[in-house]
C-alpha cells in the first residue's frame, strides 16, 4: 500500500527551505520571524527560494506578529504581498485575519482568496486563537480557502488532537 503523504516544512530562511527541498519535503511554508510567529519574509528571500527550490513554495503573509487584527493600512500590505507573490511565481500564500470578537474576517478573507488566486491559500494558526472554531471552520470553508493549518487550538499538535 503506498500512502500519499505530503511533507511540508516551516522554513525560516533560505537554508532550511534548501534543507526541507533536500530532506523530502514535496512544499515549504516560507516565512520570517518564527519568534513572532511568522511574518511575510523579504521579497529577496521569496525570489530566490523560488529560483532554487523545485518544489511548492507556499508564503507567509502577515505584516507583523502579535494578533491577527489589522487596520486597513496592514491590510493594504497584505494585499500588496500577495500580488509580488504571485508575481514571483509562488504556490500559495498562507494568512489569517480575524475581527477583534474573535471571528473571522470573512469579507477580507474573501477578497484575499480571490485576490491570490490562481495560487493556492491556506488560513494560518489565527484559527487556534478563534472564539468558535466550529463556527470559525463554517466561515473558512464559505471563503474557499483551500487549507487549515491548526494545532487545535492549543501550542502544539497533540495537545489540539481533541478538537
Amino acid at each position: 500500500m503506498s500512502n500519499n503523504y505530503l511533507i511540508e516544512v516551516c522554513a525560516a530562511n533560505i537554508q532550511s527551505a534548501i534543507a526541507a527541498q533536500k530532506g523530502g519535503a514535496k512544499r515549504i511554508e516560507l516565512v520570517d520571524n518564527l519568534f513572532e510567529g511568522g511574518t511575510t519574509p523579504s521579497f529577496a528571500t521569496i525570489k530566490k527560494v523560488r529560483e532554487l527550490l523545485d518544489i511548492k513554495v507556499n508564503v507567509m503573509i502577515r505584516p507583523r506578529g502579535s494578533d491577527f487584527f489589522y487596520d486597513d493600512l496592514e491590510y493594504e500590505i497584505m494585499q500588496n504581498d500577495i500580488l509580488k507573490c504571485k508575481d514571483m511565481g509562488v504556490d500559495g500564500v498562507v494568512f489569517g485575519i480575524l475581527k477583534p470578537d474573535g471571528t473571522v474576517d470573512t469579507d477580507r478573507t474573501k477578497k484575499l482568496v480571490e485576490l491570490a488566486w490562481p495560487m493556492s491559500t491556506t488560513f494560518h494558526r489565527a484559527f487556534d486563537v478563534t472564539s468558535d472554531p466550529f463556527n470559525a471552520l463554517e466561515d473558512i470553508i464559505s471563503c474557499e480557502v483551500e487549507r487549515l493549518l491548526t494545532a487545535g487550538q492549543k501550542n502544539t499538535v497533540p495537545e489540539g488532537m481533541d478538537l
